[in-house]
């Protein structure tokens, strides 16, 4: 396990998991975990940079997104699941990063300039907010990865965590791993309102938890083409989500481009399309859903998976700060 290269990943538990999690990271995890020794991070401490006045929010989806991983295959005996905050190591590291990047190199960070600009936070940046590229290095220097998916947007916390890296081993001792980027080819799901990506924060996302019935409910109600006002209009296909879902999720691409084809002519109602596309969710998250609620039956086991995972975590992080306190000549005893 240990020759195999090393990848961190993680999500922040501000809510359940949406099929825009799935086909953005979650799938890739489930594939690369056979070939990689994988660490999976509810980053519980990163959610608390913007929901620091909320704290029940975030402990209450801690259980939630362990839930959504076992569901979709992320297997604890393989992957590393793992609390973000219990391991204090991660703390420590991040402290003495915060000595090798200067105010103005964060605030010009394009990823968190984008998501200051988003969540509006005007003059009142809370520091841990801004500080976030200097913790995500601590995260993924602590393991020593190799790689770390992301996707394209996020391509300027990773470069940051490589400047501090190479600063770090230039100044001490060479003891930290440069990490590469996996960049996600999968596009960035859009929501059932046809506007902005899936968000549980938009409420436009259909939830890995979904019932039946809210999953046709959401389905039904989605953007199509809003001049596709009557069946034989012709329709548009492209930036119409119920195709977008479809080409995704559909296995019959011989029928979805039939679908398609029918659509742009004229005389293939919204109706018909949806209720396709309803029936291959139920048909995809069926399976899932009822794994994570034979997982939910015993959140006990759920929570010791969790403890296991961060305990296993923990004992590679102490490694590498044992390392980093070594060349930094910080090891008194």
């Amino acid at each position: 396990m240990e020759d195999k290269k090393v990848i961190l990943t993680g999500d922040r538990p501000t809510g359940k998991l949406h099929l825009g999690h799935y086909v953005g990271s979650l799938e890739n995890r489930v594939k690369l975990q056979d070939d990689y020794n994988q660490f999976v991070m509810i980053a519980d401490a990163q959610a608390l940079t913007d929901n620091a006045d909320n704290p029940r929010k975030v402990r209450e989806n801690i259980l939630e997104v362990a839930l959504d991983y076992l569901a979709v295959g992320i297997d604890p005996e393989i992957s590393t699941i793992f609390i973000q905050s219990l391991v204090p190591e991660l703390a420590e590291l991040n402290m003495y990063y915060l000595n090798l990047v200067t105010v103005n190199r964060l605030r010009r960070n394009p990823t968190i300039k984008n998501e200051i600009k988003q969540k509006a936070f005007g003059e009142s940046i809370p520091a841990g907010f801004l500080t976030y590229p200097v913790s995500q290095a601590a995260d993924i220097t602590a393991f020593k990865a190799n790689l770390v998916p992301v996707g394209e947007d996020q391509l300027p916390l990773l470069e940051q965590t490589v400047e501090i890296v190479r600063r770090f081993n230039r100044i001490y001792e060479a003891v930290l791993v440069e990490p590469q980027a996996l960049v996600s080819k999968a596009a960035r799901l859009v929501g059932t309102d046809g506007k902005n990506k899936m968000s549980k924060s938009l409420g436009n996302a259909i939830s890995l938890a979904d019932s039946h019935k809210v999953i046709k409910e959401k389905v039904m109600g989605m953007f199509t083409d809003p001049n596709h006002i009557k069946v034989e209009d012709p329709g548009q296909v492209e930036g119409n989500p119920v195709f977008e879902y479809l080409d995704l999720f559909d296995s019959d691409k011989e029928e979805v481009e039939k679908l398609k084809t029918y659509y742009r002519k004229g005389g293939l109602g919204d109706v018909k399309v949806k209720k396709r596309l309803n029936q291959v969710l139920q048909d995809f998250l069926k399976p899932i859903r009822e794994r994570r609620e034979e997982y939910a039956k015993d959140p006990e086991e759920v929570m010791n998976i969790l403890k296991k995972g961060t305990e296993k975590a923990r004992q590679k992080a102490v490694q590498t700060v044992d390392e980093v306190r070594k060349a930094m000549q910080i090891d008194y005893y």
